[in-house]
């Protein structure tokens, strides 16, 4: 027999497949190199690991990028199966082993050693979730520095037997602007050009005076103002771009429901090397004030005469122009497609052309900058609407003080109810402190002891509150700067803004919250935790407010009747842990967006006022945590904001 096979499970529509093994697989890991066609959407592969008594354990691997992915991770105690979720054509399993732990070890060793001792430690503990989370690490996580490295060992050459590239597709319009000093540049441009594998494209060369002699003559090349095309976009001279780029971009295109604006992702020259551009999914807010979108991108002609934007104007004016008119169907293709030519950085360029991109489209943002940092304030009504802030809180008086101060006098902003929820306080200087804030009008305190249930706290309070602006938050955040509620209601008021999160330190100033990541950790988890608190993020994210899949109810901000719209929080399903991200997934599924901004941070000594949970706690948190991976399995195996080649078991932003 052989030593693994896959068995059909037709009765499962999802976990359509089981991988069964010659030999026990208890006491294992197990280390799995899987294949997926390159012109298939990178998704990520689910494994479920299955019990007797009906219990089970998920794994999610990376998505296959590169047309081949990778992963390792420990075979749980009591596993009786090994169930795959993963696509029934274009996918494979190429290698499936069984290691023993030591095997493991020794690969650690090679990879990470400095993360031995930390390992060491876990195990003389008995901690073996943060043990083997330190060892999938050390062994199979590679920061993006080592993207070179991580390239060669992903990237699989083209299969035509397997790689079914899809056929038919539409002309694509290109404009090539170069000048005195690209005649190389543009020679590399056009030969990996010439090199596509779909040929049906068009190119506008532009020189400011007559192209020099040598280039590749060919029919599709011209000095067309536009070029003719579906879709139009624009390149750099010295961007390369992959062979099967244009398919991938022409694919976008085609079919009965073609994209408006399709993008990929890169890869770039850097002082420090080779850097990958992992791109996130569709977020607009991001796109105006840091361009990631870059390179490759391509704009539907429609949209392209909708935005206003006319040949000439360059092509960061078409990305901010497109991005404007408010493109419908945005397809992100999350496959490296162009190595682009280094530019040199124009904040000012950039500040110029956004402004008059706002101005263009008659939005109601303006553009602010901070340095080389650009990001947009949106308008404030006056009067400034209510703001009911509502914290739920049980003894703890030294936490509940610094809380309730800032709210009432750390904090500018003019219209304030703060509503404190009371589980059932004994502390006698909890009662001081209510008597000390009873002269206060702008304070209301609800009695609700029994169960500690977070969420019907929340309901509760939303329900005695008054405010247009409900803003949730926990009985150990403290306010640090006096703007900080400004920048949420400014968000939270947009019409197609659900939830607003802020940025949240812990006590050490490193960051606790950067927004939510569905799948991060198996279920969601805190992007970059722990991470100094001026860390830019992959792409700048962090310098700027942009779309996540959701945010900490330690500091969210919603509208009532959006909020009141989806229900609140789920008080049965989600009474202490997951309940947030839930509401903005419930809310995203409405059409409204959750929203990070870095413009309001606070300090957040988290769970401080709880504790760990340990014991009946942690069962009941994998409990919550199984009915919300029930619920949302395909944004947890594809967070539109999150690459899906990035590790789920690091806080993020690292490959494996």
């Amino acid at each position: 027999m052989a030593a693994w096979r896959l068995a059909p499970r037709p009765d499962d529509p999802d976990f359509s497949r089981a991988l069964v093994f010659a030999r026990p697989m208890a006491g294992h890991w197990l280390a799995l190199d899987v294949a997926l066609d390159r012109f298939a959407a990178p998704v990520r592969p689910l494994l479920r690991f299955s019990r007797k008594d009906g219990t089970h354990e998920d794994a999610l691997l990376p998505g296959p990028v590169l047309g081949r992915a990778a992963w390792l991770g420990p075979v749980p105690p009591g596993t009786d199966a090994i169930l795959l979720a993963a696509p029934a054509e274009g996918f494979r399993i190429e290698a499936a082993r069984l290691l023993s732990f030591a095997a493991v070890l020794a690969l650690c060793a090679r990879r990470r050693p400095d993360r031995l001792p930390v390992a060491l430690y876990q195990w003389l503990r008995r901690d073996a979730r943060r043990l083997h989370n330190t060892v999938r690490i050390a062994a199979c996580v590679r920061p993006l520095a080592h993207y070179p490295a991580w390239k060669a060992e992903r990237a699989r050459p083209f299969e035509p037997a397997f790689d079914r590239a899809p056929t038919g597709l539409p002309r694509l319009g290109l404009i090539l602007e170069a000048g005195p000093g690209d005649e190389d540049a543009v020679r590399r441009t056009l030969a990996t050009l010439l090199a596509q594998g779909h040929r049906d494209w068009r190119l506008a060369l532009r020189w400011p005076g007559p192209a020099p002699a040598g280039l590749p003559g060919d029919p599709r090349i011209s000095a067309d103002a536009l070029p003719d095309g579906v879709a139009i976009g624009s390149l750099c001279p010295g961007d390369v771009l992959a062979p099967d780029a244009l398919t991938h971009l022409g694919a976008a295109f085609s079919g009965p429901d073609p994209a408006d604006l399709a993008y990929a992702d890169s890869e770039a020259e850097t002082p420090e090397g080779l850097r990958p551009h992992m791109k996130p999914g569709w977020s607009p807010d991001l796109a105006l004030t840091t361009l990631y979108l870059g390179r490759p991108l391509l704009v539907a002609v429609d949209l392209v005469a909708r935005s206003g934007w006319e040949p000439g104007q360059g092509a960061r004016a078409l990305l901010l122009a497109a991005t404007l008119a408010g493109p419908r169907r945005v397809r992100r293709i999350p496959r490296i497609l162009c190595r682009v030519a280094p530019e040199a950085p124009d904040p000012d360029g950039h500040a110029a052309d956004l402004t008059r991109a706002l101005h263009r489209a008659g939005s109601p943002a303006v553009m602010v900058r901070n340095g080389d940092t650009l990001d947009l304030d949106w308008p404030l009504p006056d009067p400034a609407p209510l703001v009911s802030v509502i914290v739920p809180t049980r003894d703890r008086p030294e936490l509940l003080r610094v809380a309730v101060r800032g709210v009432l006098h750390d904090t500018a902003y003019p219209a304030i109810e703060l509503v404190i929820v009371d589980n059932g306080s004994t502390d006698p200087a909890v009662a001081a402190l209510y008597a000390e804030w009873a002269a206060d009008p702008r304070v209301r305190r609800l009695d609700r002891p029994g169960p500690f249930n977070f969420s019907r706290l929340v309901n509760d309070g939303a329900a005695a509150s008054r405010g247009e602006i409900l803003v949730l938050l926990n009985n150990d955040v403290e306010v640090l700067h006096p703007d900080w509620l400004f920048a949420m209601v400014r968000q939270a008021l947009r019409p197609d803004v659900g939830a607003v999160g802020a940025k949240l330190l812990f006590g050490n100033g490193r960051i606790q919250h950067a927004g939510v990541v569905v799948g991060l950790g198996g279920r969601a988890g805190h992007i970059l935790r722990n991470r100094p608190a001026d860390t830019p993020g992959h792409l700048g994210r962090l310098t700027v407010a942009h779309e996540v899949a959701g945010v900490t109810a330690a500091c969210l901000a919603v509208a009532r009747h959006k909020f009141e719209a989806v229900g609140g929080l789920d008080a049965e399903a989600f009474p202490i842990d997951f309940n947030d991200i839930d509401l903005c997934l419930r809310l995203g599924a409405r059409g409204w967006r959750s929203i990070w901004t870095p413009r309001a941070t606070l300090a957040h000594h988290e769970s401080v006022s709880r504790g760990p949970s340990v014991g009946a706690a942690r069962a009941r948190f994998e409990a919550e945590g199984t009915r919300f991976a029930a619920r949302w399995r395909s944004v947890i195996r594809d967070d539109p904001y999150y690459h899906p080649a990035f590790s789920v078991t690091a806080f993020g932003e690292e490959l494996e």
